[in-house]
């Protein structure tokens, strides 16, 4: 075997290859040991000049140096390429795009009563809100809802456990008595808020909505006024396209009373499986103020008359925008809510 000291070899090798500080260096060594003209392929070549007893030693044990030099340069390879990626994160690249901010808006519900509450200002309504929990009183009583009528039983209101005659409000009714009081006429006013109803959830009932009541309040208030109030109110919501129908109804708080259709805003009157194959949507109830709510403010019936009229917020959502599920108004649901 020739006079080689393959582990001087290896030393000064590995030696060599911790010094080494980029993958230029790296390369370098890799040719001088490992490359066509290197020292691995040196000893190669010395082989068929050996003994033939001496050339499977000399063979394994180039061998050996050539796995041992090929096994050192990966492991420095990947430690410096470990390293070079750590610079490039925690190097500042002003080429790179931000991460944007998402901006909130305002809830579907929201926008619908803000839009419902500025067309009634225009008209010269004020806003004016009123409390959640209400008492009997007012929530009943004063708009001459009578002690046996179904919405008073505890199936229909939420009443406070441990406080007599007080509720969550079932509509918003209940502001009408309060601005009364408060106010002489005339008056102009709509109501905007959250009514409380014991109804089971399901794709067109909460127990939790909302409503705007407006009322108006004046001598000689008469119900083509009401009429021409909510045909306005109607065409700026869902254009000014649509057709109204006013239709005999019952409410203990007005007289006459009526609830408001329009055409549908789907099939534009035709019929669709949205409307019942009627053509007509309802979108609200009213009437003219009941002379004996105005005798429980301590309003004159013979010289003021007025009306009134309320609307579920949800439900006018619904029909604008063409959602079948009330519920998803409750959900929270980022791509539902980023349509609106």
């Amino acid at each position: 075997m020739p006079n080689i000291n393959i582990e001087e070899i290896k030393s000064v090798l590995a030696q060599e290859i911790k010094d080494s500080n980029s993958a230029q260096d790296l390369e370098a060594l890799r040719i001088k040991y490992l490359g066509r003209k290197g020292v691995v392929a040196q000893l190669m070549s010395q082989i068929p000049g050996l003994p033939q007893e001496e050339r499977v030693s000399f063979g394994q044990t180039a061998n050996a140096l050539k796995n041992f030099a090929a096994s050192l340069i990966d492991e420095k390879n990947k430690s410096i390429n470990a390293s070079n990626s750590g610079a490039t994160v925690s190097s500042f690249d002003i080429g790179m795009p931000g991460i944007a901010q998402e901006l909130g808006q305002l809830h579907p519900i929201t926008q619908i009563i803000d839009e419902i509450c500025k067309i009634f200002t225009r008209m010269g309504f004020s806003i004016v809100e009123g409390p959640e929990i209400e008492t009997e009183y007012n929530n009943f009583t004063g708009l001459n809802i009578p002690l046996d009528h179904p919405s008073r039983d505890a199936f229909d209101t939420f009443y406070l456990k441990d406080t007599p005659h007080l509720l969550l409000r079932s509509h918003t009714s209940p502001v009408q008595i309060r601005a009364m009081k408060k106010y002489k006429p005339p008056l102009a006013i709509v109501v905007p808020g959250r009514v409380y109803r014991p109804d089971a959830t399901d794709a067109s009932h909460l127990f939790m909505f909302n409503q705007v009541e407006g009322f108006v309040v004046d001598e000689n208030i008469t119900f083509a006024d009401l009429k021409g109030t909510l045909e306005t109110f109607a065409k700026a919501v869902f254009g000014e396209d649509i057709k109204m129908r006013f239709r005999p109804h019952f409410f203990p708080f007005t007289e006459p009373s009526a609830e408001v259709d329009i055409s549908c805003v789907i099939c534009k009157g035709k019929g669709c499986s949205s409307c019942g194959r009627k053509g007509w949507l309802e979108i609200l109830g009213s009437g003219m103020i009941h002379p004996n709510v105005f005798k429980h403010v301590g309003y004159d019936p013979k010289k003021y008359t007025g009306f009134a009229f309320g609307m579920g917020i949800e439900r006018i959502a619904m029909l604008k925008y063409g959602i079948k599920d009330i519920r998803l108004f409750c959900e929270n649901d980022l791509r539902f809510l980023k349509q609106f």
